[in-house]
């Protein structure tokens, strides 16, 4: 049998290097999106077989009619890469928005990681990788309230996954990808402009894979974000989210 990569969100950003480097290591694609033009472009330009599936993922039915559509191929990598952020006052937020993020970023997240995990577990191999961010690994983010509590179910369900599937001996992978700003169409959905440095989308991709054969559970791709991290286990919840609000304020 072939082995497959699924990628959602696979129409820009992200997800376009992921199908472009995976191409390369020669899987069969399945790259799923709402926006079927910029998928049927994408697979033009690619040398793999490639499956498109167009879903608007915010629906939970969408959800569940990708995976009878794809349940039977021996997929060999998930990601779960599809998500959208926004910026501004909680208050002043719209709802509609807000709740399609959260459908999106976690619930989207969540149906996929538990079905493929659930498959991955009949043949003891697969891997899963879960576009979380730096966000997830702070304690709030004030002006992107949201899409930061999103990203911290994602990383907090990651690593929990990850440690029963440790306990357990398996040789299934679950991880999650978390970088700070990327280059990517992200940043205009969420009306953001970021202060600090960006990194390169296809920089980010092969910097997650490679971690990600080397099983590393929470990913982040460049230093200056690991030191911030790394730092910010020292600084008190209170003044860490003082500090988030600082920055995002100058972001939007």
């Amino acid at each position: 049998m072939s082995k497959y990569a699924v990628i959602t969100g696979a129409s820009s950003g992200l997800g376009v290097e992921f199908a472009k480097y995976l191409s390369k290591k020669e899987y069969k694609l399945i790259l799923i999106a709402r926006r079927e033009e910029r998928l049927k472009k994408l697979a033009s330009r690619l040398k793999t077989e490639c499956e498109i599936i167009s879903a608007d993922l915010t629906e939970e039915s969408e959800c569940y009619r990708v995976w009878e559509v794809i349940k039977n191929k021996e997929i060999e990598i998930f990601i779960n890469n599809a998500g959208f952020g926004d910026s501004g006052c909680f208050i002043d937020c719209d709802l509609d928005k807000e709740l399609n993020m959260v459908q999106l970023n976690v619930k989207a997240v969540h149906i996929f990681s538990k079905l493929a995990l659930c498959k991955m577990q009949e043949r003891n191999k697969g891997y899963i990788l879960n576009v979380a961010s730096c966000a997830g690994l702070m304690p709030g983010g004030p002006y992107m309230a949201t899409y930061y509590a999103t990203k911290a179910y994602v990383t907090s369900l990651t690593r929990g996954i990850a440690e029963e599937l440790r306990e357990n001996g398996s040789n299934v992978y679950v991880g999650c990808l978390c970088p700070g700003p990327v280059a990517t169409e992200f940043n205009k959905v969420a009306n953001v402009k970021f202060s600090i440095p960006q990194i390169r989308a296809d920089y980010c991709v092969k910097y997650a894979l490679k971690q990600m054969e080397k099983r590393k559970v929470v990913i982040i791709p460049t230093f200056r974000m690991k030191l911030f991290m790394t730092a910010g286990r020292y600084v008190s919840p209170s003044l860490y989210v003082k500090i988030a609000a600082n920055q995002q304020a100058k972001d939007i």
